[in-house]
Parts: C-alpha cells; sequence; structure tokens
C-alpha cells in the first residue's frame, strides 16, 4: 500500500512489527520537483511503543490484516482486561502492555469498544472518542474567582489526571476525550 493512501487507523507492518496509525502529517515542499512527504505517528500492535517515520508518497507500507470486534469491557483478571464481544460473547483478555495508556479510561462496563485481533490473537482495544469519568479529588472552586476560567487537576476513578475548569467539583461525572486525554464536558 503506497503512504499516500494510508489512513488512521490502519494497521501496517514496518521493519518486522506490527503499527497502527495514529496521525498522518502531509508536507509539500515549495520547490518544483520536491517530493510530498508524509510524516506517521503510529504505535506498536501490541506494546503502544510510540514511532515517528516520514516516508515520500510512493513509498510502500505492508498492510496487515486485522479483525475488529465490537466489544464491551467486563472485569480485571489478575492484570488482565476482559472484553466481551457483543455479538457471540466471547472473551478476550488483553494484558496492560498491548492496553497501554488506555488504561486510565475504562471503568465497568465501558461499551462502544472494539478489540482488534491478528490471526484471531488479540493484540488492541479502540476505546470510544470519548468516555465518562467520575472526578474523585480536586480543589474546591475559588469563591470570587474572576471570569477567566483556569483549569484545576483533578483526579479521576481510574487514576489518571486532567485539567478541568474550575467550577468542576469532587464527585462530578465529566466526558473525557480517549483521543487527547482532555476534558470535553459535563457528562
Amino acid at each position: 500500500m503506497k503512504a499516500s493512501d494510508i489512513k488512521r487507523g490502519n494497521v501496517v507492518e514496518y521493519n518486522g512489527k506490527v503499527w497502527q496509525i495514529r496521525d498522518i502529517e502531509r508536507s509539500s515542499p515549495t520547490a518544483r520537483g520536491g517530493n510530498v512527504t508524509f510524516r506517521f505517528t503510529m504505535y506498536s500492535v501490541p506494546g503502544a511503543q510510540k514511532l515517528d517515520i516520514s516516508l515520500r508518497a510512493d513509498d510502500e507500507l505492508k498492510e496487515t490484516e486485522v479483525t475488529r470486534r465490537a466489544v464491551n469491557y467486563s472485569y480485571m483478571d489478575g492484570d488482565n482486561f476482559v472484553f466481551m464481544d457483543v455479538e457471540d460473547y466471547a472473551q478476550y483478555l488483553l494484558g496492560r502492555d498491548s492496553v497501554g495508556d488506555a488504561a486510565g479510561y475504562i471503568t465497568d462496563g465501558l461499551e462502544g469498544c472494539y478489540v482488534q485481533l491478528i490471526d484471531g490473537q488479540p493484540v488492541a482495544v479502540q476505546l470510544p472518542p470519548t468516555v465518562t469519568l467520575e472526578v474523585v479529588d480536586t480543589a474546591p472552586e475559588l469563591k470570587g474567582a474572576t471570569a477567566t476560567k483556569r483549569p484545576k487537576p483533578a483526579k479521576l476513578i481510574t487514576g489518571i489526571e486532567i485539567q478541568v475548569p474550575e467550577y468542576i467539583t469532587t464527585g462530578e461525572k465529566v466526558l473525557v476525550s480517549t483521543v487527547t486525554g482532555e476534558f470535553s464536558g459535563r457528562a
């Protein structure tokens, strides 16, 4: 598959490893005859190690066959996250190394997830774009604070910390983007 045809979310082989494309930057040189280059940000599957590479439009990357199954998060089994297939109730176990940073967004009963399988083996999980998480600790709103909404740190029920607007209080549920890791509204 040519670099110019690759889209976000594609899974490719590079240097003998499997990677998922997370971000693509296209740059066109201003000089005549210059080649268009694509800068790919990709993460290893499994393991979620980050790698940035640059390729010319005609460079080839081998696409890997990945099966996606719609799943809901069920429970932890030791260090493994257990997801259940919404159609046939099959269970998929993914270790912490396969889940990576996504672990901070996973709560009991989380729906709208996808497990990615290569040769029938679960290698990665794809979360919904936003998840609802409870704020377990944040500073109280400052009375008489100016109209500028300064963000403040808030610890969420899964243990991750994000910046939230001053008016958010402990015990509230907030929407968090699983793409950027940022606050995206009240739940």
